[in-house]
């Protein structure tokens, strides 16, 4: 179908506001976004229908349409519920980029224009997908109350006796027909074999036999028919997409039916969508707080964020919970060997905060309820998670001078917990060329620790790293007691001592590029290792004792003695 199509449909109520010119454009999808980059989820022909939620100012919206048109997108629909009239800064960024704009009246659903699409675009082809869009529709315009994807996987079973469920990328069941759940372990193996087969570039549907039971998996993304567009890398969507499991074996299925479970799994990823932008908010508010706590902000400064995030982050905990802080990386490749062209094609920051958002709502790992809790945000190659976590009653006591009263006990996360029903469908995923590391800080129970709670878990997740597997994590307790101290130093006493021992080598370097830090750095490394050290520095040890000379010589400091080995030891770990 074409876009002139759609706007002469009176029922759908677009109003065209730009690109008259490109109204003859073809129509093979549509995608509902409030994300800034939904770049991942699109492979060209879409109509994409945003609710405007990315946008802040008028600076958002040049990058936002110049994503859209460079992925082929065929047009773009903004609904007026939110804002009222479409921004002009929106209208001048599609004309600039010749992408056609239509206005969404706000009595209008999003779901309407996508069931009329997707029934458009199958030709009608399929009578139980009518029936199946036009259910879903009439139930999701109400909000999330109206039943969500299982609305969706109840007509598959009432009307073509399909069992079928909708599973996240670590096997936590979505959503399930009828009430009946997929056991835990069988939705683990299912996701692992589901990413093991996008790993691969297998065309879906994959078929997996599981306790004797045959299922054929379908990626739920909006890319067309299950193959991401060849532009993308695999990798930065695998970790994330939903997946649809269906107990049967689609292997001698004809095309029409195929074609009925891509149209399904289509509204399914509105829903998804509609949950992802949910989560916006609650991303912003993260990545506010991590950034004062970054930056050294005042503890007042970061309790007065906290207090005006309590209603997002903290629903039904009060206002002063005990925080938690998970620190999660994703890496491809592998620091000393990387996959050729890794770190240009993957961004590892928003990947690992999908993954980090993915195993902290499963109420198994962080407890119930825990998806109105979750706030992740990410900076550079890492996520970072403030989990607020909430206290339960525990026994009353029996004895002691507070016998008869009851004690709150705080549910804290254990970083083994969190990775251990994830494991192997995490690790199918990362294949041969990823790994995920995982830090836990303890619990704190104010403000004026979430500095050293992030430093914490920074540390517990380079703890994490340096153990052999694909998918580690490690907590608080297992980091020494120095990495403990650490973070609670003064910043004026942390600079003042680590100028005092690195400035003159820091200096030295400048002026005469002699890697003397590099060198300290590795030597205590080796623990004072002369061979060692030479030896992963690619040096003679005349060359290496030479440096290590020269650095005592700057400092006045003799690296033979243990006060002065570990003086310099704690002044690289706080610079």
């Amino acid at each position: 179908m074409r876009l002139r199509a759609l706007l002469e449909t009176d029922a759908l109520g677009l109003r065209l506001l730009g690109g008259e010119d490109e109204l003859d454009r073809s129509v093979r999808g549509v995608m509902t976004t409030d994300l800034r980059d939904p770049s991942r989820y699109l492979s060209g022909g879409e109509l994409v229908l945003t609710g405007l939620a990315w946008r802040r100012d008028a600076s958002d919206s040049e990058p936002f349409v110049r994503i859209l048109a460079g992925a082929g997108v065929t047009g773009l629909a903004a609904g007026e519920a939110e804002l009222g009239d479409i921004p002009d800064d929106l209208v001048e960024a599609c004309a600039r980029h010749r992408l056609p704009l239509f206005a969404v009246h706000e009595t209008v659903a999003f779901a309407t224009i996508t069931e009329h699409v997707v029934r458009q675009v199958s030709g009608e082809r399929a009578g139980d997908l009518a029936a199946v869009v036009d259910r879903h529709r009439r139930l999701m315009t109400s909000g999330p109350a109206g039943g969500g994807p299982e609305v969706v996987l109840d007509l598959l079973g009432s009307d073509l006796d399909l069992r079928a469920w909708v599973l996240s990328p670590t096997g936590r069941q979505v959503a399930g027909a009828g009430g009946t759940p997929l056991p835990g372990p069988v939705g683990a193996t299912l996701a692992g074999h589901h990413l093991a087969a996008v790993r691969t570039g297998r065309r879906a549907p994959h078929r997996a036999v599981v306790g004797g039971t045959t299922y054929s998996l379908f990626p739920i993304r909006n890319t067309g028919r299950g193959a991401l567009p060849a532009s993308r890398d695999v990798r930065e969507s695998v970790l994330s997409d939903w997946l649809l499991a269906v107990e049967a074996d689609a292997g001698d299925w004809p095309a029409a039916r195929l074609d009925l479970l891509q149209g399904v799994t289509q509204l399914i990823a509105v829903e998804r969508d509609r949950r992802d932008a949910a989560r916006t908010v609650r991303r912003r508010l993260a990545q506010e707080v991590l950034e004062l706590v970054q930056t050294g902000a005042p503890p007042a400064e970061i309790a007065a964020r906290l207090r005006v995030a309590a209603p997002v982050l903290l629903p039904g905990l009060g206002t002063a919970p005990h925080w938690q802080v998970v620190v999660a990386r994703v890496e491809w490749g592998g620091a000393d060997d990387p996959a050729p062209g890794a770190a240009d094609t993957v961004a590892g920051g928003p990947v690992a905060q999908a993954l980090l958002e993915e195993i902290l709502v499963d109420p198994a790992v962080a407890g119930p309820d825990s998806t109105d809790r979750i706030a992740v945000a990410h900076t550079g190659e890492e996520a970072v998670a403030l989990v607020p976590l909430p206290a339960v009653a525990a026994p009353v006591r029996d004895d002691g001078p507070e016998a008869g009263a009851p004690a709150d006990e705080l549910v804290a996360l254990h970083a083994d917990a969190l990775l251990d029903t994830v494991r192997e469908p995490l690790s199918a995923g990362l294949a041969d060329d990823g790994r995920l590391t995982l830090g836990v800080s303890a619990p704190v129970h104010s403000p004026e620790g979430l500095r050293g709670a992030l430093e914490e878990a920074r540390h517990a997740r380079r703890v994490a790293a340096a153990r052999e597997g694909r998918v580690c994590a490690a907590g608080h307790h297992e980091l020494a007691s120095h990495v403990l101290l650490l973070p609670f130093v003064p910043d004026d006493v942390r600079r003042a001592f680590t100028a005092r021992l690195l400035d003159p080598l820091r200096d030295y370097d400048r002026r005469h590029r002699a890697e003397l830090i590099p060198t300290l750095e590795a030597f205590l490394d080796c623990d004072g290792s002369w061979t060692r050290c030479a030896s992963r520095l690619h040096l003679h040890v005349n060359t290496l004792r030479y440096r290590v000379g020269r650095i005592e010589q700057l400092t006045g400091r003799d690296l033979s003695r243990l006060e002065d080995k570990l003086d310099f030891f704690l002044a690289l770990r706080m610079s």
